[in-house]
């Protein structure tokens, strides 16, 4: 699934190339991809109705409209957007295609058919489902030490599981968490409230400077003129993952074999040397 630095790659790039552009017509095939409305009722809300900026709250794309409506969307695991010809034959999953003023559609596709849209009135978007419980942006000012302080002494869960927790730490997935737990020599399984606030200090700080540095890398996707994806990572930033992916290899900074365990039915990497193992209570 796309992390916070492929989600703001895919918004640059919708921003460079949709604001000012009308959607002449919009056509949705699968209804659970705007699952809050009936398509025809959805695209009738699109017809006339301009691109004016690109957004994006955590993992959400937002894409801001004239009507003064914006287009929530979430591309979950595969989604993608594509930006074609007008008269470009739609892939075998493309379930959304926005025609555009100047000869050119906007197509979404979506392989596991996760990915979801919602069009909402731009005053409303804080108070939705998808964007209300959100924690604070991860390189914005609410985003302080002591909030990240505060989050970890009052949660017993395992790290892991609380920096995937978007109501608490917001923006980080499997591969940037487990990156960000490297770094501030953290085991994934150690409980949030048993982090010393040193680590903790090291763990803010590495959350902000490995998602600065996929976002200045590109992130590690591939962006095609055609093709603005948030789902196939490619090796922009690949290079610079340090444990992720890596069971087996010698650890940059110890060389112990990097070890892999499963946690919420998800993979996570990290040294055995580096980040101790939670002590066991008796």
């Amino acid at each position: 699934m796309p992390e916070l630095p492929e989600v703001e790659s895919v918004a640059r790039h919708l921003q460079r190339i949709l604001p000012n552009r009308t959607i002449e017509q919009a056509i949705v095939t699968r209804a659970t991809l705007v699952e809050e409305a009936t398509p025809e009722a959805f695209c009738a809300r699109l017809q006339g109705v301009t691109f004016t900026e690109i957004g994006r709250r955590g993992k959400h794309l937002l894409l801001h409209l004239s009507s003064n409506d914006t287009l929530i969307t979430h591309l979950r695991m595969t989604g993608r957007f594509l930006y074609l010809d007008r008269d470009a034959t739609p892939l075998k999953h493309t379930h959304a295609r926005f025609f555009l003023d100047n000869g050119k559609q906007l197509a979404f596709d979506d392989q596991r058919h996760f990915g979801r849209m919602h069009l909402v009135k731009s005053s409303e978007v804080a108070d939705t489902r998808e964007i209300r419980d959100l924690a604070p942006e991860p390189l914005g000012p609410e985003f302080t030490f002591g909030y990240l302080k505060q989050t970890l002494v009052k949660s017993s869960r395992d790290m892991k599981e609380l920096l995937l927790d978007q109501t608490r730490v917001l923006g980080l997935g499997n591969i940037y968490a487990v990156e960000a737990l490297f770094a501030a020599r953290i085991h994934p399984e150690t409980p949030a409230n048993l982090v010393p606030g040193r680590k903790a200090k090291d763990l803010y700080e590495a959350i902000q400077a490995i998602l600065e540095a996929a976002i200045e890398a590109g992130s590690t996707i591939q962006t095609d003129p055609e093709v603005i994806d948030g789902s196939y990572f490619g090796n922009s930033f690949e290079e610079a993952l340090v444990v992720y992916d890596r069971e087996g290899e010698p650890c940059i900074r110890c060389e112990s074999p990097i070890a892999r365990i499963r946690q919420g039915q998800r993979s996570t990497y990290f040294c055995p040397k580096c980040q101790k193992a939670p002590k066991k209570k008796d």
